[in-house]
This record gives C-alpha cells, sequence and structure tokens, in this order.
C-alpha cells in the first residue's frame, strides 16, 4: 500500500490550513460574516495581481473566467489574435471561433514560445485587430512566454487588448499586470493557490472595462459589469463556491506571510531543481523557455512517456502527467506549482529514478537526487 502524493500541474495539493478551513461550518453567502472574507481575500489578490484594479472571484473553472474575458470585452464582429503554440493557447482561439469572432491563429510548434519580433509581423498584417490572447504558462509544454515584451508590442502596434491566461504562472512567475500593461489577467483555484477547483479570478485594466460597456456578445452568468458591481460591496451577483472562498482567504495569507519573492524564488527552486534531475535520468526537456510551474520532458529512447506515467501511479503512488496530442507516447510532465518543499522534488526525483530502473535504464543510483541537491545548495 503506498501513500498518494499530487504531482501533476494541477489540481495541486491543499495545505492543512485551507482543509481545515473548508471543513468549519458552512456560513451564508449574504450574511456579514462572508462579506469580511470576501473584502479581505478580495484585497489578497489584488496584492497577487499586482493590480489597482478589480480582481473578480467568479465560481468556474480557469477556462470560464477567459470565456468571460473574451465576450466582455470585445464584440462579435471583431477580430482575436490567438497565439498557440500548445493545447490552452490553442483554446482560446476556439473559445472565439464558438462566439463568431474573427479568429487568426498564430501557430507554434509545441515547446517554442512566441518571439516578439512574430508578434510584431502578426499584428503589422492584422492592425485592427481588437484582442490578442496569450497562455503565458502553457501548461501542456512547459513553455513561458516573454509576457512583458510582448504587452510591449501589443501597445505599439495596436490598440488590442492584451489578454493573458496566468491559470499556472499567477502565483509562480513574476507577472505585474499594471506594470506590464496587460489587459486581462485570469488565474484558477487549483493551481497556485493549491485549493480545489471551482473559483476562477480575472482582472481588467481601465481600457478594458471601456470595451465592456459597447460589448455585444451575449451574457447572462458572465456578465461582469453586474459582477464587478456587486463584488464591490463584498458581495457576488450569484452564489458563490463558499468553502473554497474560505480556503482561499487562508492561502492569500500565507502568501502574503511568506512574501512575493520568496514565493516566486521558491518555485523557480524547486523547478530548476527538476528540471536537473530529469536531465540527469536521460529525459530532454521540450520547453524552449521553460516554465517554473510544470517541466515537460521527454523520455528516452526505448521508454514511453505513459509508462513512466503508469508505473509512478503503480509502484511509487505519485501522480504525475502525461504528454497530450502528439506528444502523448513520448512526453511527461511534473508539476511544482503550489505549496511544494524543495522536500516534495527530491521525493517525486527518488521515485522517478526507481521507476526508471525498473523500466531497464541505465541509471545510476542517486543520480537526479545528486543533481536537484546541487541546485537546492545554491542557495
Amino acid at each position: 500500500m503506498h501513500k498518494h502524493y499530487l504531482m501533476a500541474p494541477g489540481p495541486t495539493p491543499v495545505p492543512e490550513e485551507a482543509r481545515l478551513a473548508m471543513a468549519r461550518e458552512l456560513i451564508h453567502h449574504r450574511g456579514d460574516a462572508f462579506k469580511e472574507v470576501m473584502a479581505e481575500f478580495r484585497q489578497g489578490l489584488q496584492w497577487l495581481f499586482e493590480t489597482s484594479s478589480d480582481v473578480l472571484a467568479l465560481t468556474c473553472s480557469g477556462t470560464g473566467t477567459f470565456e468571460a474575458g473574451i465576450i466582455n470585452f470585445s464584440r462579435r464582429d471583431e477580430k482575436l489574435i490567438a497565439i498557440g503554440g500548445g493545447k490552452f493557447g490553442e483554446r482560446w482561439g476556439d473559445i472565439g471561433r464558438a462566439y463568431g469572432m474573427n479568429v487568426v491563429d498564430v501557430e507554434l510548434e509545441w515547446g517554442s514560445h512566441l518571439e516578439p519580433d512574430r508578434l510584431r509581423e502578426v499584428l503589422a498584417k492584422h492592425s485592427d485587430a481588437a484582442m490578442v490572447t496569450l497562455t503565458a504558462s502553457e501548461t501542456s509544454t512547459g513553455v513561458f512566454h516573454p509576457v512583458r515584451e510582448l504587452a510591449q508590442v501589443v501597445r505599439e502596434e495596436s490598440n488590442a487588448i492584451f489578454a493573458v491566461d496566468g491559470i499556472t504562472a499567477v502565483g509562480v512567475h513574476h507577472l505585474p499586470m499594471d506594470d506590464w500593461g496587460i489587459d486581462l489577467l485570469v488565474a484558477g483555484s487549483q493551481k497556485a493557490f493549491g485549493i480545489p477547483p471551482g473559483m476562477g479570478f480575472i482582472a481588467a485594466s481601465d481600457r478594458a472595462w471601456e470595451r465592456a460597456e459597447v460589448s455585444d456578445h451575449p451574457k447572462y452568468y458572465f456578465d461582469l459589469l453586474r459582477e464587478r458591481g456587486r463584488q464591490r460591496d463584498n458581495q457576488t451577483a450569484f452564489t458563490p463556491a463558499i468553502s473554497v472562498a474560505l480556503a482561499l482567504r487562508e492561502v492569500l495569507r500565507m502568501m502574503r506571510e511568506e512574501g512575493r519573492q520568496a514565493l516566486l524564488r521558491r518555485h523557480q527552486r524547486n523547478a530548476a531543481a527538476t528540471r536537473a534531475g530529469l536531465e540527469a535520468l536521460g529525459f530532454d526537456l521540450l520547453a524552449s523557455r521553460p516554465s517554473d510551474a510544470v517541466t515537460a520532458a521527454r523520455a528516452p529512447e526505448g521508454i514511453t512517456g505513459p509508462e513512466v506515467v503508469r508505473r509512478m501511479a503503480q509502484d511509487q503512488g505519485m501522480t504525475i502527467a502525461g504528454g497530450q496530442k502528439d506528444l502523448k507516447k513520448s512526453l511527461i510532465r511534473i508539476g511544482h506549482i503550489g505549496f511544494f518543499e524543495a522536500s516534495d522534488i527530491r521525493m517525486v526525483l527518488g521515485a522517478l529514478e526507481a521507476v526508471m530502473n525498473d523500466l531497464g535504464a541505465d541509471v545510476q543510483p542517486g543520480v537526479a537526487m545528486s543533481a536537484a541537491q546541487r541546485v537546492f545548495l545554491q542557495d
């Protein structure tokens, strides 16, 4: 019998403080007690997003927040430029098409990041674009795009809204919304926040809210103008995920106590150690510009990604993720997003080393652990 460890890129393990918060007696979402909870976590979200704008908390997945962003801050007859390069980047183009928008797909090889000059070329051909969408940290490939530089290009070359999926970037990478000129930024509860799925977060700039006044997409549940008005009174337009909201308050307290720089540094260190350990085991990293949320790597020749994932779960009690689409047979993905420590990284690499040995790989005992330890000892 094995203990079970969750090392996928989401959902992520829930810390004890959040679990205890969710175990408390349920409170009514229209009472003063919930208003106090919401007032506190709204401030915490602004701190994390580094914005003076409202950060709305919606009861939905992260994908729901981005759908809300598209339909509230654009019009049906407008053009949307969707930056691809992975499952989630491509999804935003699919959402735009579902609402009848004119979508221009910027196709990228999976594992590569978008260079600013490439975006400049795209905008030169489509200067009438109303929105540019980007998945900052592409979970399917482990790529982190140069968000700051791309935001600058959007501002210089167009009047488009720059909409960023920060679902596996917020709380992991430096992503200051106001300073970098990001117009829409979204996140999800089950990633760096380390709480169960059920809440999505979206912040919009002043120029984006101006677009909301003239948006003609159909909307009801995702009417963000109505939602913003309610949330400024520390209420929600519809029934919120109350227990998840209680957990959110706790984890934001934990993040603020740790401090922003320490939070980001911890993710950076855990990611670097994971990459070092995987390379020591003969894996090839996929990402041209790696994310600190998840590491995607191709298994050595003769070993398949699905077999590694299966053995990790079956033999080691470790849940990691496999690849998607054309990368399904070769790729594994290890999440290090959320409240992980160095000991968690050592543990998953030690388990992976055992699995690789069982699969017949020529692995020297302790090689992955040693590579990771060298990273941790640099601090």
